[in-house]
């Protein structure tokens, strides 16, 4: 059994600004890629590069070992739509998973979901693995440290 671990999120649309995104993966090797496009008021791309240790590598995967993701269907949930699209893609080991929906708003969005449970069981995981990147970016990428 592999003992690798991936995982890829992305949140997107296309709208009256172009493509705006947010995009991070991390690779077996604990190379972490960030990516924030908004061209909202003329803003830029952000592109971010880091290696992580692979105590960060271990700490995601028990949160996503814990939060039972892999066990998980995405074919009740909504179709990505007008509004935008999210993609999680996780490996670990020799289980590959891979998840598609639209964007979800709020819990009220998640509660009206004809599978809830488990599209409850995605939004509650993306929002923990965006905390950890939004503060491993953060840490890594400080101009001023304190």
């Amino acid at each position: 059994m592999s003992n690798d671990f991936y995982l890829r999120y992305y949140v997107g649309h296309k709208g009256k600004f172009g493509h705006e995104f947010l995009e991070f993966e991390f690779r077996p090797d604990g190379k972490l890629r960030y990516a924030n496009n908004s061209n909202y008021k003329n803003d830029t791309m952000i592109r971010k590069e880091a290696f992580v240790h692979s105590k960060v590598i271990n700490e995601l995967r028990r949160i996503v070992e814990e939060s039972e993701i892999m066990a998980e269907d995405d074919s009740l949930w909504p179709q990505p739509d007008r509004v935008g699209r999210q993609e999680l893609e996780i490996v670990i080991g020799d289980e590959h998973i891979s998840f598609t929906t639209s964007k979800i708003g709020s819990l009220v969005d998640v509660n009206q979901a004809r599978d809830s449970d488990g599209l409850r069981c995605f939004y509650y995981l993306v929002q923990d693995l965006k905390c950890m990147v939004f503060s491993l970016i953060g840490l890594h990428f400080k101009i001023k440290p304190i």
